[in-house]
């Protein structure tokens, strides 16, 4: 028995029948021109589009079924039934579902490339539970039930979409074009990857539908249709186009060379990198041999995987037309590719060159004719064996049940197709290439897809190199890998790889804007507003730098900010510090002077008390400004502001308390005047210890509530980290520069009133200068403060402080320091009748 099932497996590793149609003794037959048949117990029957005729339009002068055959280049529906029911009749008639003999019983049928053969072809087998394979991509078929039978030689085409979709995202091609068959097969591929891709960030520059009649019976309409085409690719900005369609549409591509010498311009666009899928294998037509293929040179396919299968160049080596004259295709093909034609039995027909059989098809060009096998070729050879394979596995379950007396014989008889297609599903073997074979729960074969990069050859040759692959049970981040550096690119391309965008990248410190009415591929780019940085090419918007960090000027990356604050290192620290000490050494020695001549007419006349307090004060003033200085620590940021708004309240106090004593010391002179129980040390006191005290109590609310606290302000210099006092409360701060103001004011106005005393010493003069230069000051400084940032806020309020104490001190003391010391004749009780008289 094993040599009886040998026998079988090596039948059906080598007998494909190719269905026709027999002789009808009713009415004229139905004729299929192209077939081929080998007489055998089980057969694989097959039905494929492989020829293409040309002619003129119907005429119906003939019989309907004889211009049908020669006007039309692809299997219609009518056909494709055709070939379906004479698989169920006996050999050499057409009588469906009847078979006077036990041999050539049609175990399987294998269809293709085309999915609409398929489509066709099921609807007849599947009712017959004949298991079918398809080697081209999956037809839409009408009913489960016809799925139930059918197995898929070609990989997933859902996965095919995605690999396609992560090719384009590899070399970030995001600009393309979109040509396809209109089919069904082509509108479902249409459909199903314009949302996959828009989502992804894919945009088609153009997508347009061939017609299903790649090549059609008005020589005029087909014409026009590929200069139409041809002028899409060319005025398109898209340097990526995607092809999808079966193995005419290259047929079809191949008319773009001749395309351009109509139009007078080069063969389409030297950067053109065409997409295509791996429904499509390399055609050609005769007339199209000595036609360039340097357009395909650098195009990228995905490709069903196929693998040096053991003695198949030997097998191609050994055809012969003249020893296979009942193939159908052989003798066509052998006349098409090396040009000749075989002795023909009409009399007087000069066929030209005549064809030996002799030629060797590895003198072919590859645009010919390929020796390797191709993807197509290696699908329906797995086909075949996984037929081979089940009908052995099948044939030994039913021997472990069966005695030996019904012999193999009757076992074949006994065949039940519906009972293969359940060994079918459940195949796994190595075929003669190591490769294993095996199908999934949905009949679809478990193989991933090659990615391949075309090389053309100025001898017509080209080669498929294999540069990657589509792994289906990879994550969809992993799907793809490839190895771009192993792929030869269009001539003209310099740079690493082809770019295909709707417009130039947007380079790092600039952010895409999107154009009204255009793709969302197609962007202007604007430079980052300030403050923003963008770090990679074709961001859409610009990010925020970090806190700690500003953006550099190219505004392309996030540079750490410098640590700023007033220090005692830096010029300006220096310089305001020197003059902040100078002051109070100029205060301490006036100080000493007024106390060493503390007797004298001019210092007892100001009233020697009041006038100590307020250089004393000044002198603390002039110290406080120091707190300012340095990096804020929390006692200097406690202080500072505490500090300075007590000294200089307690400084106005007392030029209140003096111009105040002077006014009422002249109205008290009066005869009755009511004034003279006021004068004296309570008063003075009084006035100066007001204005302290309740200076010192907003001070005390504040440090109780909200007291200044050390921060980082990280907002208000761009490029600069500033360490500065938190005043807490900007309520207090306010409350108590604006008790210091309105002293100053009252000071101010009580001064200016006293101006024109009669009084050799008064002073009132000099304070009211003071006072005006002193509130100058601070009302500039508002606004000055408020518009600047950073440690130059806290230089503004050191020179504030320094310039409204230095202008106290020099207009107040340094005219009495002048008599004191340079003129002391001056400052005598004598000269100061004699003023006065």
């Amino acid at each position: 028995m094993v040599p009886f099932i040998t026998l079988v497996l090596v039948v059906l590793s080598e007998r494909v029948s190719y269905a026709s149609v027999a002789k009808c003794d009713i009415g004229r037959p139905l004729l299929i021109k192209y077939k081929y048949y080998h007489s055998g117990d089980l057969l694989v029957g097959g039905i494929i589009s492989q020829i293409f005729l040309f002619s003129d339009l119907i005429t119906f002068k003939r019989h309907p079924s004889e211009e049908m055959v020669d006007e039309l280049f692809y299997f219609m529906a009518r056909w494709t039934y055709l070939a379906s029911m004479e698989l169920l009749s006996t050999h050499g008639r057409f009588t469906p579902n009847y078979k006077c003999d036990i041999q050539d019983k049609a175990v399987s049928a294998i269809a293709g490339p085309n999915p609409h053969i398929f489509q066709f072809m099921a609807t007849i087998l599947s009712i017959y539970k004949i298991p079918q394979f398809i080697y081209g991509s999956a037809p839409v078929l009408n009913d489960n039930i016809e799925a139930t039978f059918i197995h898929h030689m070609f990989p997933n085409k859902d996965k095919e979409n995605l690999g396609i979709l992560q090719l384009l995202l590899h070399f970030k091609w995001t600009w393309i074009g979109l040509f396809y068959i209109s089919n069904v097969s082509g509108e479902m591929f249409a459909q199903q990857i314009l949302p996959m891709f828009t989502h992804e960030g894919i945009c088609f520059d153009f997508i347009e539908a061939l017609p299903k009649e790649t090549f059609s019976t008005d020589i005029n309409v087909m014409v026009s249709e590929w200069f139409q085409t041809y002028r899409i690719i060319m005025e398109s900005t898209a340097n990526v186009i995607l092809l999808h369609g079966e193995n005419e549409i290259m047929i079809f591509l191949r008319m773009f060379p001749m395309v351009s010498v109509f139009e007078g311009i080069s063969v389409l666009r030297n950067v053109t990198i065409w997409i295509l899928t791996a429904q499509m294998e390399f055609t050609t037509l005769p007339f199209q041999r000595t036609w360039s293929i340097d357009f395909l040179h650098g195009a990228i396919s995905l490709a069903v995987p196929s693998r040096d299968v053991l003695g198949f160049q030997k097998f191609i080596q050994m055809r012969n037309p003249a020893s296979e004259e009942k193939d159908g295709f052989m003798r066509i093909f052998w006349e098409q590719a090396f040009e000749c034609s075989f002795p023909k039995p009409i009399l007087n027909e000069d066929g030209g060159k005549t064809c030996s059989g002799e030629e060797r098809l590895e003198t072919l060009p590859g645009s010919v004719f390929e020796m390797s096998m191709t993807g197509q070729s290696y699908s329906v050879y797995n086909a075949v064996y996984a037929v081979a394979h089940a009908l052995q596995a099948m044939f030994s379950s039913k021997l472990k049940h069966r005695g030996m007396a019904d012999g193999g014989k009757g076992m074949l008889l006994d065949l039940q197709l519906w009972q293969l297609q359940h060994f079918l599903r459940r195949v796994s073997f190595n075929n003669s290439a190591g490769e294993k074979i095996s199908f999934d729960q949905n009949g679809e074969i478990e193989a991933s897809f090659d990615i391949i990069n075309w090389v053309t050859f100025p001898n017509q040759s080209f080669l498929r190199v294999k540069v990657g692959k589509v792994d289906p049970k990879a994550p969809r981040d992993t799907l793809l890998s490839i190895s771009a550096g192993d792929i030869s690119w269009p001539n003209m391309v310099n740079q690493e790889w082809p770019l295909s965008v709707c417009n130039g990248n947007c380079q790092a410190g600039y952010s895409k804007i999107k154009l009204e009415g255009k793709s969302f591929c197609c962007y202007e780019c604007l430079p980052c507003p300030e403050g923003k940085i963008s770090n990679q090419t074709d961001m859409d918007d610009c990010v925020q730098c970090p806190e700690d960090r500003h953006p550099s000027n190219d505004q392309d990356l996030c540079i750490p900010k410098a640590i700023s604050f007033l220090s005692f290192e830096e010029p300006l620290g220096i310089c305001l510090a020197t003059i902040a000490v100078s002051f109070s050494l100029i205060t301490a020695l006036v100080l000493v002077i007024f106390i060493k001549h503390r007797t004298t007419p001019i210092v007892k006349a100001n009233n020697p008390n009041l006038t100590f307090t307020l250089l004393t004060s000044l002198l603390l003033s002039f110290l406080c400004a120091l707190l300012f200085i340095g990096q804020p620590s929390k006692m200097s940021c406690l202080f500072q502001q505490v500090a300075f708004a007590l000294m200089f309240s307690l400084a106005v106090s007392c030029i209140l308390s003096k111009t105040s004593i002077v006014i009422l010391a002249f109205m008290a002179t009066k005869p009755g005047s009511w004034i003279r129980k006021w004068m004296g040390k309570q008063l003075t006191i009084s006035i100066v210890l007001s204005g302290f005290l309740i200076q010192a109590a907003i001070c005390i609310l504040w440090l109780a509530t909200s007291p200044p606290f050390p921060d980082v302000n990280t907002h208000s210099m761009p490029e600069e980290i500033v360490l500065e006092c938190n005043e807490g409360s900007s309520v207090m701060l306010y409350s108590v520069l604006g008790f210091m103001g309105t002293l100053a004011l009252i000071s101010f106005t009580v001064a200016f009133l006293a101006r024109n005393l009669p009084d050799s010493y008064n002073e009132a003069k000099f304070i009211t200068f003071s006072m005006l230069v002193f509130c100058s000051v601070w009302l500039s400084f508002v606004p000055t403060y408020l518009s600047i940032k950073g440690k130059y806020m806290v230089a503004v309020e050191v020179f504030s402080i320094l310039a409204s104490g230095g202008s106290l001190l020099a207009c107040i003391f340094f005219p009495k320091c002048f008599i004191i010391v340079l003129r002391p004749e001056l400052n005598k009780r004598e000269q100061l009748i004699r003023r006065q008289n």
